[in-house]
């Protein structure tokens, strides 16, 4: 079946003060589903159409060179978007706890240490993408994808995602990307990603 833009699971104004509702207006609903019909159309009349966007992403290199890039940059749209809607919610932020605080801890000695070299991750990426937060089948470790590129083409288990294209902060921070990043974690929805995290951890 053809995708479709999946709701919001929250308000547009949900995430104010710190993403506003206008750039949750047109993130959403044009960006997010312009990837929907641009991987619509990449993947009329392939044996991919019926896929999931994450069976792709986890099997692109298994598609025609003269299809993967168009497929790459819109299923990965339409893939990373939803997850970043899903990562965020109203009243959130904090820390993790339980299982998934101790990876972090193991992984990077602290929450705070941890926060600070994701946030450089984010801020620093040189152009448009993301900044992740995986799981890699032994560890936790971070990572930047450029454009709309995903973990799950590189046998990762995302965990965390921070949209840095210009598009998911600029009508609020303008080119103050580090004042985005900084804003963001406090919509960060660490029950989310502690489900994914044990849902990875299932699979290994």
């Amino acid at each position: 079946m053809p995708f479709e833009l999946p709701p919001l699971p929250y308000d547009y104004a949900a995430l104010e003060p710190h993403i506003d509702e206008q750039t949750m207006r047109i993130h959403h609903d044009k960006h997010h589903q312009t990837y929907v019909d641009k991987a619509n159309a990449a993947l009329a009349g392939t044996e991919w159409a019926d896929s999931s966007p994450e069976e792709i992403l986890q099997r692109l290199d298994t598609i025609s060179p003269e299809k993967r890039t168009a497929i790459r940059n819109h299923v990965g749209g339409v893939a990373n978007h939803t997850f970043f809607w899903e990562s965020m919610g109203p009243g959130k932020g904090g820390e993790p706890s339980g299982d998934l605080a101790a990876a972090i801890e193991q992984a990077f000695g602290d929450f705070d240490s941890f926060k600070q070299q994701l946030t450089d991750v984010s801020v620093n990426h040189f152009g448009s993408g993301w900044g992740w937060l995986v799981y890699n089948g032994a560890t936790l470790e971070l990572l930047s994808t450029i454009n709309q590129d995903s973990p799950l083409s590189l046998g990762m288990h995302p965990l965390l995602a921070c949209d840095v294209w210009e598009h998911a902060y600029y009508l609020k921070y303008q080119n103050r990307r580090p004042d985005y990043v900084g804003a963001w974690w406090n919509v960060v929805d660490w029950g989310k990603v502690t489900e994914r995290f044990t849902s990875a951890r299932s699979h290994v």
